[in-house]
Protein backbone atom coordinates (compact mmCIF):
# COMPACT_ATOMS: atom_id res chain seq x y z
CA UNK A 1 0.00 0.00 0.00
CA UNK A 2 2.98 2.42 1.02
CA UNK A 3 4.23 1.79 -2.48
CA UNK A 4 1.01 2.29 -4.38
CA UNK A 5 1.06 5.40 -2.65
CA UNK A 6 4.48 6.79 -3.39
CA UNK A 7 3.72 5.95 -6.90
CA UNK A 8 0.63 7.88 -6.64
CA UNK A 9 2.71 11.42 -4.91
CA UNK A 10 5.40 10.69 -7.50
CA UNK A 11 3.22 10.69 -10.90
CA UNK A 12 0.87 13.77 -8.78
CA UNK A 13 4.26 15.53 -8.43
CA UNK A 14 5.14 15.24 -12.15
CA UNK A 15 2.00 16.42 -13.17
CA UNK A 16 2.25 19.96 -11.25
CA UNK A 17 5.65 19.92 -12.39
CA UNK A 18 4.64 19.63 -15.96
CA UNK A 19 4.78 23.62 -17.69
CA UNK A 20 1.12 24.77 -18.60
CA UNK A 21 1.84 25.87 -21.95
CA UNK A 22 -1.17 27.48 -24.57
CA UNK A 23 -1.62 30.92 -26.62
CA UNK A 24 -4.09 31.68 -28.83
CA UNK A 25 -3.93 35.47 -30.65
CA UNK A 26 -5.41 36.94 -33.94
CA UNK A 27 -4.32 39.93 -35.88
CA UNK A 28 -7.82 41.74 -34.69
CA UNK A 29 -8.95 44.88 -35.52
CA UNK A 30 -5.48 45.53 -38.06
CA UNK A 31 -7.69 45.50 -41.28
CA UNK A 32 -5.87 44.28 -44.04
CA UNK A 33 -2.24 43.16 -44.34
CA UNK A 34 -0.84 43.24 -47.85
CA UNK A 35 2.67 43.08 -49.20
CA UNK A 36 3.92 43.89 -52.61
CA UNK A 37 7.39 44.20 -51.51
CA UNK A 38 9.18 41.11 -50.05
CA UNK A 39 7.57 38.68 -47.26
CA UNK A 40 6.21 40.53 -43.73
CA UNK A 41 6.19 39.27 -40.66
CA UNK A 42 2.35 38.41 -39.29
CA UNK A 43 1.98 40.15 -35.69
CA UNK A 44 -1.08 38.93 -33.32
CA UNK A 45 -1.34 41.54 -31.33
CA UNK A 46 -4.97 40.79 -30.31
CA UNK A 47 -4.22 37.89 -27.44
CA UNK A 48 -6.84 35.75 -26.44
CA UNK A 49 -4.85 33.25 -23.95
CA UNK A 50 -1.32 33.57 -23.05
CA UNK A 51 -1.03 30.72 -20.32
CA UNK A 52 2.89 29.97 -19.74
CA UNK A 53 3.56 33.79 -21.35
CA UNK A 54 5.86 31.94 -24.16
CA UNK A 55 3.72 33.39 -26.72
CA UNK A 56 5.31 36.98 -27.51
CA UNK A 57 2.56 40.07 -28.55
CA UNK A 58 5.18 42.64 -29.53
CA UNK A 59 7.26 40.04 -32.48
CA UNK A 60 4.36 37.56 -33.04
CA UNK A 61 6.79 34.46 -31.86
CA UNK A 62 6.44 32.01 -29.84
CA UNK A 63 9.16 30.47 -28.02
CA UNK A 64 8.71 26.42 -26.37
CA UNK A 65 9.66 26.97 -22.97
CA UNK A 66 10.36 23.06 -23.25
CA UNK A 67 11.02 20.36 -25.78
CA UNK A 68 7.69 18.53 -26.36
CA UNK A 69 5.39 17.95 -28.78
CA UNK A 70 3.11 21.19 -29.61
CA UNK A 71 -0.47 21.24 -31.43
CA UNK A 72 -0.35 24.47 -33.73
CA UNK A 73 -2.74 25.84 -35.83
CA UNK A 74 -3.72 29.05 -37.36
CA UNK A 75 -6.44 30.27 -40.22
CA UNK A 76 -6.52 32.74 -42.57
CA UNK A 77 -9.41 35.45 -43.79
CA UNK A 78 -9.10 37.56 -47.16
CA UNK A 79 -11.26 38.93 -50.00
CA UNK A 80 -10.83 36.46 -52.81
CA UNK A 81 -9.35 39.48 -55.75
CA UNK A 82 -5.73 38.87 -54.12
CA UNK A 83 -3.98 36.05 -53.47
CA UNK A 84 -3.73 35.38 -49.43
CA UNK A 85 -1.38 33.36 -47.64
CA UNK A 86 0.03 32.55 -44.56
CA UNK A 87 2.89 30.53 -43.37
CA UNK A 88 4.28 29.03 -40.18
CA UNK A 89 7.67 29.68 -39.85
CA UNK A 90 10.34 27.48 -37.56
CA UNK A 91 13.44 29.31 -36.32
CA UNK A 92 13.46 31.73 -38.93
CA UNK A 93 14.02 29.48 -42.01
CA UNK A 94 12.13 26.28 -41.84
CA UNK A 95 8.63 26.32 -43.52
CA UNK A 96 6.41 24.16 -41.18
CA UNK A 97 2.82 24.71 -42.43
CA UNK A 98 1.13 26.77 -45.20
CA UNK A 99 -2.08 28.35 -46.30
CA UNK A 100 -2.16 29.87 -49.97
CA UNK A 101 -5.76 30.73 -52.01
CA UNK A 102 -5.44 31.89 -55.18
CA UNK A 103 -7.93 34.65 -56.05
CA UNK A 104 -11.33 33.29 -56.91
CA UNK A 105 -13.36 36.30 -58.21
CA UNK A 106 -15.86 38.62 -55.27
CA UNK A 107 -15.95 38.04 -51.49
CA UNK A 108 -13.73 36.43 -49.25
CA UNK A 109 -11.60 32.77 -48.24
CA UNK A 110 -10.96 31.79 -45.15
CA UNK A 111 -8.65 28.36 -44.90
CA UNK A 112 -6.64 26.77 -41.77
CA UNK A 113 -4.07 24.47 -41.17
CA UNK A 114 -2.66 22.90 -38.10
CA UNK A 115 -0.03 19.97 -37.21
CA UNK A 116 1.65 18.38 -34.03
CA UNK A 117 5.46 19.46 -33.87
CA UNK A 118 8.44 18.44 -32.14
CA UNK A 119 9.90 21.05 -31.30
CA UNK A 120 13.19 22.03 -29.02
CA UNK A 121 13.45 23.96 -25.70
CA UNK A 122 13.82 27.64 -27.69
CA UNK A 123 12.76 26.82 -30.76
CA UNK A 124 10.66 29.70 -32.39
CA UNK A 125 7.60 29.92 -34.34
CA UNK A 126 6.37 32.51 -36.03
CA UNK A 127 3.52 33.37 -38.78
CA UNK A 128 4.91 34.80 -42.25
CA UNK A 129 2.51 37.04 -45.09
CA UNK A 130 4.42 35.83 -48.25
CA UNK A 131 5.75 38.22 -50.66
CA UNK A 132 2.27 39.55 -52.99
CA UNK A 133 -0.17 38.38 -50.77
CA UNK A 134 -2.93 39.32 -48.20
CA UNK A 135 -4.46 38.39 -45.30
CA UNK A 136 -7.39 40.39 -43.29
CA UNK A 137 -8.97 40.41 -39.81
CA UNK A 138 -10.98 42.52 -37.43
CA UNK A 139 -12.23 42.33 -33.43
CA UNK A 140 -14.32 38.92 -34.41
CA UNK A 141 -10.80 37.07 -34.73
CA UNK A 142 -10.85 35.83 -38.38
CA UNK A 143 -7.19 35.49 -38.34
CA UNK A 144 -5.81 33.58 -35.61
CA UNK A 145 -2.34 31.43 -34.52
CA UNK A 146 -2.50 29.31 -31.50
CA UNK A 147 -0.74 26.35 -30.46
CA UNK A 148 -0.27 24.39 -27.09
CA UNK A 149 1.83 21.75 -25.41
CA UNK A 150 0.58 18.29 -25.84
CA UNK A 151 3.29 16.21 -23.42
CA UNK A 152 6.78 17.25 -22.82
CA UNK A 153 9.55 14.66 -24.14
Amino acid sequence: MVERLEAAESELKRVRETPKVAFAASLGGNGLQKTTSGNKDLIYRDVLTNVGGAYNAETGEFTAPVRGVYYVRFTANAPTEFTMSAVLYKNDAQIQLITHEQPSGEGSDTASNGAALLLEKGDKLKMVLWHNTQIWDNNNHHSTFSGFLLFPM
